[in-house]
């Protein structure tokens, strides 16, 4: 299928990448800046360049427009392409709140187009298998979730992580996939406490974030902007329970099974490859498109559009244009 990339920085780089390997070339790529434009579309092989977003988005030839710009741009830019009749791929977060995610999925429903986020672990094959894991019942009831996401970013205060401007913060930028995580093993889920250290320019820095629902269930989330911690999700139950490294492109977990209290076996699961995480996300998507449903990853960002909006209230955080 034909895509048409907006956006020219390094996550447009990695899918660019990725499509080549995928389809064998890129169809457009668009920036206002020319000189960025012709410098990614030589990079990258790109066979048509765009100068202006709204000709990428009315090109009859683009089938999916995919959107890597800040996330403050994400809900103008996926509206015009819906209203053009594109299927949208957009990078997390797929807009600032859940307000604007609410009306651009209900125009991709009205308009019978696919609109999916960017999260790579929404099509690692690992997920698959310990889907299926869990549903033998060898974990036992899952209990909880833990999940951890820190970079060390530079504090730059011009920089989109730390400007309010771009809606920058640990949040919307790294809290997505942590919540990601845990909403593939939780549902029905509540914001039950936070706590957040705010940067100078008011983002959020670092924050804990208690999740909670009906059934018993509970995840607790550790972000940070400005100290490094791992990628590293667990999911507990009351028979085992498994760890996953650099869970966004994971393609091993650990399972350790725990009979009682005395006793521990342990193994390891293997599926996929993470250096072919944008190679999935392609194929899902073509996919997608191709099957007319998106097998429910839409519903399950508006979950996580949810989950971060409510963050967001409860500590005051608002952003310039806030819908």
């Amino acid at each position: 299928m034909n895509w048409g990339i907006i956006g020219t920085g390094w996550a447009a780089g990695d899918m660019a990448a990725a499509l080549n390997a995928v389809n064998g070339e890129v169809y457009a790529v668009s920036n206002p800046h020319r000189e960025h434009t012709d410098d990614f579309a030589a990079k990258y092989h790109v066979l048509h360049r765009y100068y202006d977003n709204a000709a990428l988005m009315n090109d009859p030839q683009v089938d999916i427009v995919y959107i890597a710009t800040p996330h403050n741009q994400h809900y103008e830019l996926i509206k015009q392409a819906l209203l053009a009749g594109k299927h949208v791929f957009c990078e997390k977060a797929i807009t600032v709140t859940a307000a604007e995610f609410d009306e651009v999925a209900a125009l991709a429903q009205k308009r019978h187009l696919i609109l999916t986020e960017g999260f790579t672990l929404y099509h690692m094959p690992l997920y698959k298998q310990l889907h299926q894991l869990i549903a033998t019942g060898k974990l036992g009831t899952i209990k909880m979730v833990q999940v951890n996401f820190g970079s060390l970013k530079d504090p730059d205060p011009r920089h989109r992580y730390f400007n309010r401007e771009l809606a920058g913060g640990a949040l919307l930028d790294i809290g997505g996939y942590a919540v990601a995580f845990v909403r593939q093993f939780l549902r029905d889920l509540n914001v039950a406490a936070t706590s957040v250290q705010f940067y100078q320019t008011g983002v959020d820095e670092m924050a804990g974030v208690v999740l909670k629902n009906g059934h018993e269930q509970m995840a607790v989330i550790s972000l940070s902007f400005r100290a490094k911690q791992p990628k590293r999700g667990v999911v507990s139950g009351t028979k085992g329970f498994v760890e996953v490294n650099n869970y966004p492109r994971a393609d091993q977990a650990t399972v350790t099974y725990t009979a009682d209290a005395h006793t521990a076996t342990t193994t390891t699961m293997t599926a996929g490859a993470s250096d072919l995480a944008l190679q999935y996300e392609v194929q899902d998507m073509e996919r997608y498109v191709t099957q007319g449903h998106d097998d429910g990853e839409l519903a399950m960002s508006a979950d996580i559009a949810h989950l971060l909006n409510e963050i967001r209230v409860n500590w005051g955080l608002r952003f310039p244009n806030d819908k």
